[in-house]
């Protein structure tokens, strides 16, 4: 009789076991399959964006005609986040998103700590790559190009008009290096805020942090289309005096040349 219950349990068991086993391959299953089926509808075949559909044939303009409408798109929380990618000196890549704090002729700005990862790998490579994604535009910004760090009088200036909060946090961050734990920041944050209280007395930018441009040599204008037959229309300097010649390459403005590339 306990042979009996012994063997009815341990039937149980394996039962229960493979059922788990199944739902677990079934779940890992349907994941798989979802991911390689995820696929959103961008735009139709009547709203492509072509050579025409250009504001303006200087890239730094039509960067501004695009960049402010995602300003002004409501589920676009910060149209000025892009991803700074960086290589080191050996060639190993790597990126993060910072914010865009402006942007003319010269170059498109940002600032950051020059001992963290990417001040280093910019120092020891001065070369840079930024892309920006606007998802409910369908709509993305490549621009490549060479990186120099913007004067001290502009560092300053961008510094002391930051929330006294984030200035003690610049201050505060050995960015990128191992730290024991959170509290450690918290530890030197309330250090810093009591000798800081006073809002008349000036907190003095670190000669760690600053401002840096991104100079471009290339600028990508990406619209995403359903068919996966996207629209890419880049702009770049010419590399010979043979270009453009009117078939793939056209003459733009400032010295800027441009080409449809394939999706």
């Amino acid at each position: 009789m306990f042979s009996n219950v012994s063997l009815i349990r341990s039937f149980k068991f394996s039962s229960l076991k493979n059922v788990f086993r199944m739902a677990t391959e079934t779940s890992t299953n349907s994941a798989k399959r979802n991911l390689e089926d995820m696929r959103k509808p961008y735009n139709e075949k009547h709203k492509t964006f072509t050579e025409s559909d250009l504001m303006s044939k200087d890239p730094i303009e039509q960067f501004q005609s695009w960049f402010e409408v995602a300003c002004q798109t409501p589920t676009i929380l910060e149209a000025n986040a892009m991803c700074l990618s960086t290589a080191s000196k050996t060639g190993k890549p790597s990126a993060r998103y910072v914010l865009l704090k402006g942007y003319d002729k010269e170059g498109f700005k940002f600032f950051t700590n020059y001992s963290s990862r990417k001040g280093i790998e910019l120092e020891e490579n001065p070369f840079a790559a930024l892309t920006f994604y606007w998802e409910p535009l369908l709509r993305s910004v490549r621009i490549e190009g060479s990186v120099k760090k913007v004067s001290t009088e502009v560092s300053d200036q961008y510094f002391h008009s930051r929330p006294r909060g984030s200035q003690i946090g610049a201050i505060l961050s050995a960015q990128s290096q191992p730290i024991p734990s959170r509290q450690t920041l918290l530890d030197v944050e309330e250090k810093l805020l009591q000798e800081y209280s006073d809002e008349k007395i000036p907190i003095p930018r670190p000669e760690n942090w600053g401002g840096y441009v991104v100079v471009p040599e290339v600028i990508e204008f990406w619209q995403g289309q359903s068919t996966r037959i996207h629209d890419r229309i880049r702009f770049r300097r010419p590399l010979s005096s043979l270009e453009p010649d009117g078939i793939l390459t056209h003459q733009g403005d400032q010295g800027w040349i441009y080409e449809r590339l394939a999706p």
